[in-house]
């Protein structure tokens, strides 16, 4: 085994609650899982469920409850008795969709028309994003570390007030960005001086050196590589994390994906993809960048890009790439001992499922392994139908086309024969498509809220289905039309 800053530095699992939030019981069943999967922390990202209070309360989810005060410390419980770290992120500049989008906030967008950009020149920003921080913190009294986002921070210097300051001499984007991130970071160390912070680096990227030496940040936070790609450019990751060292901010963590980084809609997550990320990051630490002082690797789980966006893959879908990721790291590769380690972890039969889900049984309680497991299974079964040639029936069928085309159907110029025969074999598609729907809906409601089953299937069945179900509801106004009525004689 490669030993590497990533087998032997602290590993991260992170959990985005912004879509699709687990119900807390099978968050219970979930945590342990990771730990044996080789985890050592969660990097637990809020968002809209964190039960807010006071003016705050308003941040709440409203599709489906938050969690409440006692699950998120039954979430904290679940790790320490797992022997996981968890560390709370809380985003303080960019990614405020969730808050900004609300009418008592939008004044503190840096421009209207995009909704995540903080306005860093109001006091009631700072305000803001201390607030929420002192909020989560309250809730999490064991944490050493918190991550304070600050990625994407889209358009920033676009608005009013950041212009008028950007046209001030010595002013740039640079120090905008930085400006606010300082002062973020000098008030949540006064009042708690023990936390080690982390943020994103992808707003230092294109810093100067002088800059980033005199940011204000050196010796105070912990910068995050994020790249997600199975392709990601080693020798350019070293750079950065060479450049970030030489200017003092040594202390440097990773972060990898397991889900969630393919496409903004993806169902289904490609394993393969994301061990191959792992394997670059591998890379990277094979290197030795010099001067870096690599604190360890957080293992994202997007589960939407950001808060307006559609739902990624769900968690339980990803659960495979996710055990194969961690034991990447822990093997120094993706070897044989580290697809037997996944197996043996998860109980699946062979890495045959890389590409399908099909799982052995525990011999002990005769149920799943993996948490999830029956609805991972329905979500690629139902992938794999929803993607097939046969439910483009409707587009595709030779008879739809040639005798039941639009034009036929206004017309109602038709071959009533060939219309039955349309109508039956589209109500047989439909309703095997149907069945199977029903029983993903019925599992998915028992690990996730019945809102992220109904938007699941808004996403990825309704507009599927569409064009049989109309092609359905033609067909049947057509037969009845057609249809000779009975005739009544009276005797």
């Amino acid at each position: 085994m490669n030993i590497s800053p990533w087998t032997s530095g602290i590993k991260l699992v992170h959990l985005d609650l912004k879509g699709a939030p687990p119900k807390i019981e099978y968050l219970q069943k979930l945590i342990p899982l990771l730990a044996r999967l080789g985890a050592d922390g969660l990097l637990v990202e809020y968002e809209d469920m964190f039960p807010y209070e006071g003016d705050l309360k308003i941040l709440r989810a409203n599709s489906h409850p938050p969690y409440s005060r006692q699950e998120v410390q039954i979430i904290q419980d679940a790790a320490r008795a797992s022997g996981l770290e968890v560390i709370p992120l809380v985003q303080t500049f960019g990614h405020l969709e969730f808050v900004l989008k609300h009418k008592q906030f939008s004044e503190l967008q840096e421009v209207g028309y995009c909704l995540g950009t903080l306005n860093p020149h109001r006091e009631r920003s700072l305000q803001l994003v201390l607030e929420m921080v002192r909020q989560v913190l309250d809730l999490h009294p064991h944490a050493k570390y918190l991550h304070i986002g600050a990625d994407e921070v889209y358009l920033l210097g676009q608005g009013e007030e950041s212009r008028q300051w950007l046209n001030i001499p010595s002013h740039d984007i640079h120090h905008l960005f930085l400006s606010h991130v300082k002062n973020v970071v000098k008030h949540i160390q006064a009042t708690w001086p023990y936390l080690r912070l982390i943020m994103w680096d992808d707003m230092l990227r294109e810093m100067s050196h002088d800059t980033l030496k005199d940011s204000g940040l050196v010796g105070h936070v912990q910068l995050m590589l994020w790249d997600y790609s199975p392709f990601l450019d080693v020798e350019n990751t070293v750079r950065l994390m060479e450049m970030y060292s030489r200017a003092g901010l040594s202390e440097i963590w990773a972060a990898s994906s397991f889900k969630g980084s393919t496409n903004v809609n993806t169902c289904v997550t490609c394993t393969q993809r994301h061990v191959d990320n792992h394997l670059q990051w591998l890379k990277v630490a094979t290197a030795q960048p010099i001067g870096a002082e690599i604190q360890g690797i957080a293992i994202t789980g997007w589960q939407r890009y950001d808060h307006l966006s559609v739902l990624c893959e769900l968690l339980p879908v990803g659960l495979l790439s996710l055990a194969s990721c961690l034991q990447t790291l822990r093997h120094g590769g993706f070897s044989k001992e580290a697809q037997a380690s996944v197996t043996e972890v998860l109980g699946v039969s062979s890495m045959e499922v890389f590409w399908v889900w099909r799982f052995l049984h525990s011999p002990s309680v005769g149920g799943p392994l993996i948490p999830g497991q029956r609805l991972a299974e329905l979500v690629v079964e139902l992938t794999a139908i929803l993607q097939s040639e046969e439910l483009r029936f409707a587009h595709t069928n030779m008879y739809v086309k040639g005798w039941f085309s639009p034009f036929h159907r206004q017309k109602r110029l038709v071959n009533l024969v060939i219309v039955q025969q349309i109508q039956h074999q589209a109500m047989i598609l439909l309703s095997s498509v149907e069945v199977k729907v029903q029983a993903l809906w019925q599992e998915m409601t028992q690990l996730f809220p019945e809102a992220t089953a109904h938007e699941w299937v808004q996403q990825h069945v309704s507009g599927v289905l569409e064009p049989l179900r109309s092609l359905v509801q033609d067909a049947n106004a057509i037969i009845q039309e057609m249809l000779p009525r009975p005739s009544w004689t009276h005797g």
